[in-house]
């Protein structure tokens, strides 16, 4: 028994209506961060309220994902309407393009086990006229995980810190959204803090990490060592990358900053090796695109989804600030189960 909901689009417009008195101005001459943000950064660093908040804090403008079109591109939206929903839910969605056959509850997929789940990929492929390698994959929902709101204040206290050693701040912002939203998380993998960092780097990077002290822990001292890491590996290593292959780049545009995240997240190796399978002649949105559609070494699932994640992520963190331009937004509408293949 499959349990499918429907979808209703409703208008952003009177969200933003209601998010009218949702303050945010640019960084003035009063503000104490001002004076240290370089004047290629000072158009990104805003100062926002989020709703029901009177406070301002510090954040980054996000108006380079409306201008290239990708608040409305299908990867971006899945991802968007996965950290909304909750876990006992879930979609299911074509792994290159993250086309969504459809939604249904977590313990009926899971019932089905390994056999059955494989039946109802087949069929699908079948009715979608799909290859036998098409992936079709389950995703549940991760609202308990991700939560922008949560984010404010480590991206205010995060930003000064990454601009007083010279590191662009969007990549604070996007970090603290995917890695461990409003919380400090250690993965399976042994990477600890709100930048998730792994005990080696952040030995490299000049923090201490034994058994008696952690400094991932620290806030501070986490977000100095991701902002050295970015500083004095993640970007060289971009740059380096790009300029062997012939490609111009800007550090201020978006696709740059989503190529720097992937090594942040993945390591300039693997990436090398991606880049290697596209074979790019130029850069842009294309590249960051084609990212998406490439395994190779250990740039796998996971890897492919970052910079979409980052994407949806800092969209989600424009909507609970008022600051999101008027989109549809997809609101779940639970309806009765229905018995047998769940069509």
């Amino acid at each position: 028994m499959f349990r499918f909901f429907g979808y209703e689009q409703v208008s952003m417009m009177s969200k933003n209506l209601l998010f009218s008195f949702s303050c945010f101005i640019l960084l003035a001459a009063g503000n104490p961060l001002s004076a240290q943000v370089p004047v290629n950064w000072q158009s990104d660093v805003i100062r926002v309220a989020a709703f029901n908040d009177t406070a301002l804090h510090n954040m980054v403008n996000t108006n380079q994902i409306y201008e290239a079109g990708l608040d409305t591109v299908p990867q971006v939206l899945f991802w968007r309407r996965i950290m909304n929903m909750t876990p006992d839910s879930g979609l299911l969605s074509l792994a290159c393009n993250r086309h969504i056959f459809g939604c249904f509850a977590t313990a009926s997929w899971d019932k089905l086990g390994d056999e059955g789940q494989n039946h109802y990929r087949d069929s699908l492929r079948k009715v979608y006229a799909l290859g036998d390698s098409a992936s079709v994959l389950f995703t549940k929902g991760k609202n308990d995980f991700y939560d922008a709101r949560a984010v404010i204040p480590q991206i205010d206290r995060a930003i000064p810190i990454f601009v007083q050693q010279g590191v662009d701040p969007f990549f604070a912002q996007a970090i603290l959204l995917i890695e461990c939203p409003g919380k400090t998380l250690k993965s399976n993998v042994g990477a600890n803090s709100s930048f998730q960092l792994m005990k080696s780097v952040a030995i490299q990077m000049g923090l201490k990490v034994n058994k008696s002290v952690d400094e991932r822990k620290d806030f501070d001292k986490s977000a100095w060592a991701a902002a050295k890491l970015l500083n004095t590996v993640c970007i060289p290593y971009t740059r380096s990358m790009l300029e062997k292959r012939g490609i111009a780049y800007n550090e201020n545009e978006l696709w740059f900053r989503l190529l720097v995240l992937h090594v942040y997240h993945a390591g300039a190796g693997n990436v090398d090796k991606a880049l290697n399978v596209i074979d790019p002649c130029d850069g842009g949105m294309d590249l960051i695109q084609a990212l998406w559609q490439t395994k190779a070494g250990a740039f796998g699932k996971s890897s492919q989804s970052y910079s979409q994640l980052a994407l949806s992520a800092l969209l989600e963190l424009d909507s609970v600030t008022g600051r999101e331009q008027d989109v549809p937004l997809f609101i779940e509408l639970p309806k009765e189960p229905q018995e047998g293949s769940g069509n």
